[in-house]
Order: structure tokens, then sequence, then C-alpha cells
């Protein structure tokens, strides 16, 4: 290892990731933030909305907008006053007085997949042919491990076909360490000897409670991972988009088939159900308010329904959410405009997301890893989002 690495390393054992703070997440002062001592039981949950949901189809229905806007998919109340999410997400409407609804995240790089993931799951972009690390990398050597269990897990695979061929936010980066140990997927969990959860033994009451689908198997994975000593989840609803039905969804037969439709018919469901299902679990478990669960993809779609019933990239406005990790319910933090179109207030930088992953989990000051003599990685700071 190159004298370089090895002060990388270094600096992310000695150094840590900003600290929690403001008044508008988790219901604390920046003082009392500040002085809070940190849990070494805190767990996040970060589930990667892969392809892009749409905001007006899930978070930020726009009912009054004209049709060609709206879709045909219905909004409902929630159980916090004035707000409304899509129909296909009934479960998650009547537990959002337990959410904190994100409707301004945005991002003005390229509209593509790619910046989108890198941004979400490092904080940063490819610079200078330097990949930054995935966060999950980056705990690894930030965090002790509990007991024989992994920091960091990845379910769902690496995500692969996205229609570019760039760098996706899910490796070590300039780090130029072995990341499939850094971070694991299950089979190499097995082959290393930790237990792995097994969803296909449970039994059939189990498996409908969570949805007997890629969704249900991998969020009921999360909360069994949590449980035994993981502290970082990363969860890729998909892993493959070309010719799938996915949050990506063009309506484009050969490359992206999905449509608003799909919201409502399955992927809509289907996540409303696994989500919900998953915060059930979290709270019989005791691990609630201390896991951190984050819920977003690497951009929006378009407010307008294209000519074959599908939504295309959208990087100016989209939504998402947080919930557990002693976060103060029944907040929506930011606003997008009448049609789904801009940030209207509050706007929330999705690199930000990546900080606030690192704050809760590690630390009070700025994480800083120099990649070359005239580049240096930093998680985002997380002012937007926390003040």
């Amino acid at each position: 290892m190159s004298e370089q690495k090895k002060r990388a390393l270094d600096s992310v054992s000695r150094r840590s990731f900003l600290a929690v703070g403001g008044v508008g997440v988790v219901g604390l002062s920046l003082g009392e933030a500040r002085t809070r001592p940190r849990s070494n039981s805190r767990a996040v949950i970060q589930i990667v909305m892969n392809g892009g949901p749409s905001q007006l189809d899930t978070f930020d229905p726009k009912p009054e907008a004209p049709r060609e806007i709206r879709g045909p998919i219905r909004s409902i109340a929630t159980s916090i006053s004035g707000v409304h999410f899509a129909e296909s997400l009934p479960k998650l409407a009547q537990r959002a007085s337990e959410l904190v609804v994100l409707r301004s995240l945005y991002h003005e790089s390229a509209p593509i997949h790619e910046s989108g993931m890198q941004l979400l799951l490092t904080g940063s972009l490819v610079k200078k042919e330097q990949q930054p690390p995935n966060i999950g990398v980056v705990l690894n050597h930030a965090l002790k491990q509990h007991g024989n269990a992994p920091v960091s897990v990845r379910l769902g695979g690496k995500v692969q076909k996205t229609g570019v061929k760039a760098y996706h936010g899910d490796g070590a980066g300039f780090l130029d360490l072995d990341d499939s140990i850094l971070m694991p997927d299950l089979n190499t969990l097995q082959q290393s000897g930790f237990e792995t959860p097994q969803f296909s033994k449970l039994s059939s009451a189990k498996k409908k409670a969570f949805g007997e689908n890629r969704f249900g198997e991998l969020l009921w994975t999360a909360a069994r991972l949590i449980e035994a000593g993981v502290q970082y989840v990363e969860v890729n609803t998909f892993d493959q988009f070309e010719g799938n039905v996915t949050w990506d969804a063009h309506g484009c037969a050969k490359t992206a088939p999905g449509t608003i439709f799909d919201y409502r018919d399955t992927l809509g469901p289907q996540f409303d159900k696994a989500a919900s299902a998953l915060f059930d679990d979290l709270q019989r478990s005791g691990l609630w308010q201390q896991t951190l669960v984050v819920a977003t993809g690497e951009m929006g779609r378009t407010p307008r329904i294209n000519e074959q019933n599908g939504r295309d990239h959208w990087t100016d406005v989209w939504s998402g959410m947080l919930a557990g990790g002693g976060l103060e319910g029944g907040q929506v933090i930011g606003e997008s405009d009448a049609t789904g179109e801009a940030v209207k207030n509050h706007p929330i930088h999705i690199s930000e997301i990546a900080g606030l992953i690192g704050s809760y989990l590690v630390g009070e000051s700025q994480l800083s890893i120099q990649a070359t003599d005239d580049l240096t990685w930093s998680l985002p700071k997380v002012e937007s989002l926390l003040s």
C-alpha cells in the first residue's frame, strides 16, 4: 500500500463526519446535538430506490395539476394534516406522522443515473478521474465492528446496465481497496462463516407480511442484519434497469418498460408493504429509535407524462423519506412548486444524504481524505437538511 493511501485510511480512523445538528430533523438544538453522546448501537438502512422514482406518483402528488402532469394515480390523505401521498402508498400514508418527508431534493449535474448515484452514495462526483469512495466503505474504517458482524453490507447487488458506462458510487474509489470485503454482500458473508438470514426459510405468514417479492425479501434481510450488529446496510431495490420494470419508468419497451401504471399496480404497493413491515419489525425488536432509515432515489421524473405513459429523467426536484433513528416524525421538509417541476423552498442537495448518514453514525467533525496532491474528498455539510 502506498504511503498516500495509508495516510488516507489513517485520516478515516482519526477523524469523523459532521455532527448531526439543527432543529429540523432530530428535534434537538445544534448545541444539544453536539454535546449529546453518540450511541455505539446506532445503525442506518439506506434504501436506494434505483432508477429515480417519480415524486408525483409517490410522496408529492399534485391533484390540482392538469391531467398530463398529475397522471391517473389518485392522491390520498396522510396522518399529517394537509399532506397527501399517492394512492399506491396507503400504509405509509397512515404512518406519515412517524416519517420525515423530503420534498425538495435536487442536483445540478448531468441528468443520468450514474451522476445521481455518485452523489447519493458518496456525497461527491468523479473528479480528475478520481472516483470518490462509497460511504459504506468509508464507514468500515471509521467504525468498530460489533462482534463478528461487518460494519457495512450491501443487499441487492451492484447496479449495472443503467445506460451509461460510468462509476455508480458503489466502490472503494481512489482508496483502491477490495470493496467486496469492506462492503460484502450475502454471498461473501456466507463464505466468511457469518450466519446470513434466509428469507426462504420463513413461514408463509411472515413472508406475506413483508411481501413475497424482491422488496419484501431485501427489507426483511436488512432488519435481520441490523439485529445481528451490522451498522450500515445499503439496499439496492433494483440492480439492473435494461428491460426490467423499475422506478426508471420511461415506458420504453426495450430499455425501460415500466410505466406510471406499474407505480400504481405493483411498484408502489410492494414498496409500501415492505417499508411498513420494516418499520413494524424495527419497532417490535426495539431497534426503531436507534436505526435511521433513509429512502430515496438518485433523481426524480418529469412532471409531464410522455407518450408511452412513462416519465423521463428529472433532477430539478424529487422526494424521499426518513424514519426511525430518534427523528421527530410528522415533518415535511421542503416544497416543490404546483406541478412538481422545481424546488419552491428549502432545497436539499442529494449529496447531503451521504453527509447525514455519516453524521448520524460517526461524529463531530467533517471527514476529509486526500486523494491526490491536488484533490481532497470530503462529505458535504448537512446544514440545509438539518437547519
